[in-house]
């Protein structure tokens, strides 16, 4: 078989590597971008490690701090204008998966025009308007180096994925010292989430074997590391092989796709507001068990590559094993269930068929190794909502 494989033309990875985003953006061509960024970036003050290098390098730059956890169609199309008004040859995407996702979909409509509905998948889009350059603060979304944008449309509530070529940023900086003060919960939700992207590419109906490559990486440093980057924050070999891990499951899924579990996730986070790795998380061991014996020998492989199950363990006692590891980490890590989190159980109800629609709509069902039907996505959403195990 053969494989189309995309990622960014510049990568700049290690500790203190933002020190060196004057010499990334030199590399792209960009000489005054617009910093995509959302407004703890500022306030916080973590935004001066990528201006202070800026600054100091004489490069003249904006700032769009507007970003929202869940981008939505509204903040994109008054970047879109700020953007336009300023005359940048550059986007910067600073932050988690929300900036960086909200310059792309700027970098898009700048460029095409219409609504960011019309991009959605299954239509896409091969170019940009500028060079994007993403650099992330959360060991988690993979973002700067996938083709995908997920963006809320504030008139349907539906979370649009759009997922095509002009959505891959052209360079990222991937710096572990961004993570250091990462909070418990966000650690173990984009921790999560980053194991999630791996699992799902290594047994999506798409991967090849060059994804395979980076969702086995990712997986065997998550599973060794994830816990001690929750527990011991100031770890720093567990930060940076964490921002590794996040950066790998990126490239591993933009290249073989996410499947059930994103599917049914956007939903959520458009309904209920709950932060995509959190509901990534709250899905995983679910929607694992009910795709278990489709893809059996994978799982199984995962399993025993994160020290779940013992080498000669048989494919179903090393997948059922996975799973255990699964629901295990979920409660080492106090994911809580969707009543946990406060959502009401009447509203749940009230959207399961809605949001089982809005999954198959992105496509993302299809590549799981066992499609469901819409009625088993709606049934999924209720042993999720009682954390069945």
């Amino acid at each position: 078989m053969s494989a189309t494989i995309f990622g960014p033309r510049v990568m700049l990875i290690g500790g203190g590597a933002i020190g060196r985003a004057p010499e990334a953006l030199s590399k792209l061509g960009i000489g005054n971008p617009l910093v995509v960024t959302d407004p703890f970036m500022v306030s916080s003050g973590m935004i001066d490690a990528l201006t202070g290098p800026l600054a100091e390098a004489g490069i003249p730059h904006g700032v769009f701090a507007d970003t929202v956890p869940d981008p939505t169609t509204t903040v994109v199309e008054a970047g879109v204008e700020v953007f336009k008004q300023g005359g940048y040859d550059g986007l910067i995407g600073f932050g988690g998966g929300s900036p960086m996702d909200t310059a792309k979909a700027i970098n898009i409509l700048a460029a095409h025009g219409g609504r960011m509905r019309d991009h959605k998948v299954p239509n896409g889009v091969d170019t940009a308007a500028v060079p994007l350059l993403c650099i992330p603060t959360t060991a988690g979304t993979g973002s700067e180096v996938t083709r995908g944008t997920v963006i809320t449309d504030v008139e349907t509530d539906e979370k649009m994925l759009v997922m095509c070529l002009g959505g891959q940023a052209d360079g990222a900086i991937v710096d572990f010292e961004l993570t250091m003060k990462k909070p418990f919960r966000l650690t173990a939700d984009t921790g999560i989430d980053s194991f999630t992207h791996a699992l799902e590419a290594f047994v999506s109906q798409k991967r090849n074997p060059f994804s395979d490559s980076m969702a086995i990486a990712a997986m065997g440093r998550i599973a060794d590391n994830l816990r001690t980057a929750c527990f011991e924050p100031d770890n720093r070999e567990a930060r940076e092989q964490m921002m590794l891990a996040a950066t790998q499951a990126g490239i591993a899924f933009s290249n073989a796709s996410v499947a059930l579990v994103h599917g049914m996730s956007r939903p959520i986070g458009a309904h209920f507001h709950v932060p995509h790795g959190l509901s990534n998380a709250m899905l995983l061991p679910t929607v694992t068990r009910f795709s278990l014996d489709s893809a059996l020998d994978r799982y199984a492989a995962v399993g025993r590559l994160i020290g779940a199950a013992e080498t000669g363990d048989g494919d179903e006692a090393a997948a059922g094993k996975l799973l255990d590891w699964l629901f295990q980490v979920n409660e080492d890590l106090e994911v809580p269930s969707p009543p946990g989190y406060g959502i009401d159980e009447a509203k749940w109800s009230g959207v399961m068929e809605t949001m089982a629609a809005q999954c198959i709509a992105s496509g993302s069902h299809a590549n799981n190794p066992r499609v469901p039907a819409q009625a088993e996505i709606v049934e999924l959403y209720r042993q999720v909502w009682a954390a069945n195990r």
